[in-house]
């Protein structure tokens, strides 16, 4: 573990003792001291944490700066992105009321619980895991951090294609409304897209810098959310019975049914909750669970509302993205798309910080935001990482089978298969035989989903494929 250094008074060079290394922890009394510590770009932590000897892995970004109200909003601004204006037709066409109902309940329930298992193990071993790979390497070894990191981010690299053609689909939903022509096709409006999130991206140094974009980020949600809910509601009210019933031969509703069960956990887990969780501040298990709690309750409220109220508006017919089938005033539907765009490019940045904080960490990038070395790193790392997803998202604009494919290689094993095994290893003495077997038996039960969900997703875009050629105009 690395060496503490405590004082009282400001910085100076008999302070300086006994550190070794290129990672120690600090404990700060005073704002003169913190100011000199984010000079020499060392890692910042309470005398709280210092007292409990917890050790703090280094990185170049802010950690134990954020209450849990601000972390509760960081997880609700995820599940209600732009996203949840596909949910109606991407969840419920294929599931039907019963079971689209009861797989939105039953996923917010055992997405909390997953989540309480991954959160109660932030400070496993007298460690701080502030990356998913740092606590699956803690427990299991080498190999498995490198697993970990893999499949996080694979799962990051997608939800970021996923954001950047949702944010491009709303910017085209808006442009249509005004002109109706072949002057701009999709492919065009993700590259604005694109360009958009990568100056977001250079602007915004780290995860806890979001400060009052988060709020921003809550009432570009809401207005879509309550634009998208008033005017379904206004076209259910005034359209004939809508019909429920489920389309497809029965081997299609088999493949349907399972992609939209990978939906069901990609609607509410994001993939990087050690992440997230390095930013409030201690107790960081107390104050996460409050987080979780609010997440589950609260956040969970409009993405019920324009889900169920989008199908049953529209029925079988709903479209993957909500507003492209509402009717109502033109700047009511433009407000609601500009919203929609302008949040992803909010919720995007969430999803890319773990790759953001890597590439910092990595190549030293610490100090003033806006000193040259490293605004021009962002420009160039943070802007060619979303130069890659932008041209992957034109490639391939199938923002539905994206969810699909997210969620089955790669929420299903990091937020359910991992979080269980990991809790099952790190409390094996503690647990009884019947909460052993509980483990074991959601181990199974999410891989065998997993590997269906993967099956699934990869024939719903091979088929898409098919149809559409690649920078197709969807």
């Amino acid at each position: 573990m690395p060496s503490v250094l405590s004082f009282s008074s400001p910085l100076n060079h008999s302070s300086l003792c006994g550190f070794s290394g290129d990672r120690f922890t600090l404990a700060v009394k005073n704002v003169s001291a913190a100011a000199a510590a984010e000079q020499l770009g060392v890692t910042l932590i309470s005398d709280e944490e210092n007292i409990a000897g917890v050790e703090i892995p280094d990185t170049a970004h802010q950690i134990s700066t954020d209450s849990w109200f601000q972390v509760g909003f960081v997880l609700t601004t995820g599940i209600n992105s732009a996203y949840v204006l596909g949910y109606s037709g991407t969840i419920m066409v294929p599931l039907g009321w019963v079971w689209g109902v009861i797989g939105l309940i039953l996923a917010t329930a055992i997405s909390l619980y997953a989540n309480s298992l991954i959160a109660r193990l932030h400070e496993y071993g007298g460690t701080r895991h502030i990356r998913y790979r740092d606590l699956a390497g803690f427990i299991y070894g080498r190999k498995a951090y490198s697993l970990t990191w893999t499949l996080q981010y694979v799962n990051l690299f997608m939800i970021n294609v996923g954001y950047i053609i949702l944010a491009g689909s709303a910017l085209k939903a808006a442009y249509v409304l005004f002109r109706n022509d072949d002057g701009m096709k999709l492919p065009y409006f993700i590259a604005i897209a694109g360009l958009v999130c990568a100056m977001f991206a250079i602007c915004i140094p780290h995860l806890s810098a979001l400060g009052t974009w988060l709020g921003f980020s809550t009432v570009l949600s809401l207005v879509y959310i309550v634009i998208a809910f008033v005017l379904s509601i206004k076209d259910g009210i005034k359209s004939p019975p809508r019909d429920y019933s489920i389309a497809g031969t029965p081997t299609s509703k088999i493949f349907t049914t399972i992609g939209a069960s990978a939906n069901l956990v990609f609607a509410y887990n994001t993939g990087m909750l050690p992440e997230i969780q390095a930013t409030i501040k201690q107790p960081v298990v107390k104050n996460m669970m409050k987080a979780l709690y609010f997440q589950f309750t609260v956040g969970v409220l409009p993405l019920y509302m324009v889900t169920f109220g989008g199908y049953w508006a529209y029925g079988s017919s709903t479209p993957t993205y909500l507003m492209a089938g509402v009717n109502g005033p033109v700047w009511a539907k433009a407000m609601a798309n500009i919203a929609a765009f302008l949040q992803s490019v909010i919720a995007l940045h969430i999803f890319a910080s773990p790759m953001y904080e890597y590439l910092d960490t990595k190549h030293g990038i610490k100090g003033s935001a806006l000193a040259f070395k490293n605004l021009s790193f962002r420009i160039m790392v943070r802007g060619g990482y979303l130069a890659i997803n932008t041209f992957v998202s034109a490639v391939l604009p199938f923002l539905g089978d994206f969810m699909s494919l997210t969620g089955a290689i790669s929420t299903f094993p990091l937020t359910f298969i991992l979080a269980n095994h990991m809790y099952l290893v790190a409390q094996k003495n503690k647990l009884t035989s019947i909460q052993k077997l509980w483990h074991w038996i959601n181990i199974c039960f999410f891989a065998i989903m997993s590997a269906a969900a993967t099956v699934a997703a990869l024939r719903l875009i091979a088929l898409d494929s098919k149809t559409y050629h690649p920078f197709a105009d969807i």
